[in-house]
């Protein structure tokens, strides 16, 4: 039996891909920050429910100790945790900007260098970084939550060349826009209305969003993910990026094969 880790695994896609997994017959060791408050989980044999918090070394240590020890050997670390922001860059504190970085940028480095020693004395492993269509294209207001994603982009192509000489594959996701509660519990706000200037802009972009949201039908269910991440991490294949939905694939493709100026200004006149 393979054994996955992931992070992030009390909801979303996270816990999506637990289900997934475990019904497949895989060991699944499922981490999030409030394990206490799981009750699904803790009844299936082949999860392990641990408590691990991106942002706190003693966490990811502790977690992959118990899991080695349960388990003996980890195939796949999935870096799943992380969230989101959406308001205008100058109503972010500093503090909202280094913790959008803390948990999706070195939240997810820290995972990765914690788990390499484990792969490399096992010559082989897989790392699957959840990145975002937001790592390829961008949309008004979501600075830091696409900066942070166009980091894990960079970082995961980049790592990947010096891993596969410890037979360590590494592979990205990029979902569209998922069914999950991403827009509530893992969505941080600050728009900032003293910013009076900006008011024309907001407006409009905050009507646009209104009537996005009341389409659900472009959002792909957490499940989608979850499939695409089983077949990444069972393939087989050296495919690097898995792009999932239909309006990611849409986004990406118009971006790659779009003249800039046009892409960007259709960009700008959505959202206006």
């Amino acid at each position: 039996m393979k054994t996955i880790f992931i992070t992030g695994a009390s909801s979303g896609i996270g816990r999506a891909t637990v289900k997934h997994f475990a019904e497949r017959g895989w060991n699944v060791v499922a981490t999030m920050r409030s394990p206490e408050q799981e009750t699904e989980f803790i009844t299936l044999d082949n999860v392990l429910v641990l408590r691990l918090d991106v942002e706190k070394e003693e966490t990811i240590q502790s977690a992959l100790a118990e899991a080695i020890g349960r388990f003996g050997k980890i195939d796949v670390l999935l870096n799943n945790a992380g969230y989101g922001t959406m308001g205008l860059i100058e109503a972010a504190t500093e503090e909202q900007i280094r913790r959008q970085f803390e948990v999706n940028v070195f939240g997810l480095i820290r995972m990765t260098k914690a788990m390499l020693p484990h792969f490399r004395a096992s010559q082989e492993g897989m790392l699957i970084n959840i990145s975002s269509m937001g790592g390829k294209v961008t949309f008004p207001t979501m600075s830091l939550y696409h900066s942070s994603k166009f980091a894990v982009e960079g970082f995961s192509e980049s790592v990947s060349y010096e891993l596969a000489s410890q037979n360590i594959k590494v592979k990205l996701i990029e979902p569209g826009a998922i069914k999950t509660d991403f827009g509530g519990r893992s969505m941080e706000f600050f728009f900032n209305d003293a910013l009076t200037d900006y008011k024309p802009f907001t407006t409009a972009f905050r009507g646009k969003l209104g009537e996005m949201e009341k389409q659900p039908a472009y959002a792909s269910p957490p499940e989608i993910v979850a499939e695409t991440i089983y077949q990444a991490a069972t393939d087989g294949t050296s495919q690097f990026r898995y792009v999932v939905g239909e309006d990611a694939k849409m986004l990406i493709h118009m971006k790659e094969n779009t003249d800039e100026v046009e892409y960007l200004t259709n960009i700008a006149q959505h959202f206006s």
